[in-house]
């Protein structure tokens, strides 16, 4: 069995044997799931435990996983390589008869499987663990529709540290934040991802964060990140309203009108009656620059409120006319000037 940084560290699939909703409520990020029981069977095994002991439920769970044997071994061997000497990283709940037996399997079919010790409890311990790791932080804030995101990624193309969140959330952080991206993650998976990511980060390198609220959509940021975030320095950068319109019309050009009128319904009691009809009514004619115009009045005041919050240093940078590579060009040369790298290696503890 290995150590949770044994494990992931290990080449080969990472196999998920636990029941398909423990899987759903959260995962090692990449895993894939082989369920050794259905829910169904799980909840069963489980009721004959109790009631009958351990002998009489093992018996019951071998008749239940029995006929599945074969199909197990061949889905493994189509995700493994022959090449690579068919590694294979298998795991359940807490690393005790459900890996162990399919690690058994695996073994005989002629693959070469290694255990999470502890199971996907201890890699939950990881995930807190890591997440109270210090690192020195940028966050990146600024004005809806400033680009913050593009920005970010020209950022991450440059080699600097990126940890995107709105990006493993699946969401842009405001009520229209999740038009045309996928289903946002559970809360467990979105800490898994933000882990796993911020594993990768090294110190003394200062990571980039967008400035965020402690909830990204339906996701929370973790709370150990989200005090490191809160204490870092702000670097905001500052468009002009006219392109700040321009940015959200490509950004939400595409989204279906009845989907941004519902967003823009979401937030009337904080936008105010007439301007939310007068947002709506321009949407259904198709004047997107109107309804945006109008919408901002709204998230320019939150976005002030949240940064009045915050008490670290405060970094203005004007990239109006800029593309995001000379953006974050811009960016990085008056950054590091103005935060000395001193200060940023001790954020990093």
């Amino acid at each position: 069995m290995l150590s949770v940084d044994d494990f992931l560290q290990r080449p080969g699939p990472i196999i998920d044997v636990r029941s398909p909703s423990e899987y759903d409520q959260g995962h090692l990020p990449g895993a894939r799931s082989l369920p050794l029981f259905t829910d169904d069977e799980r909840a069963e095994v489980g009721t004959c435990y109790k009631q009958q002991g351990r002998d009489a439920a093992v018996e019951l769970g071998l008749e239940r996983v029995g006929p599945k044997l074969a199909t197990f071994a061949r889905q493994a061997k189509a995700w493994t390589h022959a090449e690579d000497g068919n590694p294979v990283r298998v795991h359940c709940w807490r690393g005790g008869m459900r890996s162990s037996s399919m690690a058994w399997l695996l073994e005989t079919a002629g693959l070469s499987p290694v255990v999470l010790e502890g199971g996907y409890k201890a890699f939950r311990r990881w995930v807190r663990h890591t997440l109270s790791r210090q690192r020195p932080i940028l966050t990146l804030g600024g004005m809806t529709g400033t680009g913050k995101t593009l920005v970010l990624m020209a950022l991450a193309q440059r080699g600097e540290q990126v940890l995107d969140l709105e990006g493993l959330a699946h969401h842009r952080g405001s009520s229209y934040g999740s038009l045309g991206l996928p289903p946002q993650p559970t809360n467990e998976q979105f800490e898994n991802r933000v882990a796993m990511a911020w594993e990768r980060c090294s110190p003394p390198r200062p990571v980039w964060i967008e400035a965020e609220s402690r909830r990204v959509g339906a996701c929370r940021v973790p709370d150990e990140l989200f005090a490191q975030m809160m204490a870092a320095p702000v670097v905001q950068i500052v468009r002009s309203p006219e392109e700040r319109i321009q940015i959200l019309e490509a950004e939400y050009g595409q989204a279906d009108p009845e989907e941004l009128i519902a967003a823009t319904q979401r937030i009337r009691k904080r936008l105010g009656g007439l301007r939310t009809q007068e947002a709506i009514d321009a949407i259904g004619r198709g004047d997107l620059g109107t309804a945006i115009g109008l919408v901002l009045s709204y998230y320019d005041k939150t976005y002030r409120y949240d940064l009045e919050q915050r008490q670290p240093p405060q970094h203005t940078v004007d990239v109006t006319g800029l593309t995001p590579p000379q953006a974050a060009e811009r960016l990085c040369q008056a950054v590091y000037e103005a935060v000395p790298i001193s200060d940023r290696v001790s954020k990093a503890g």
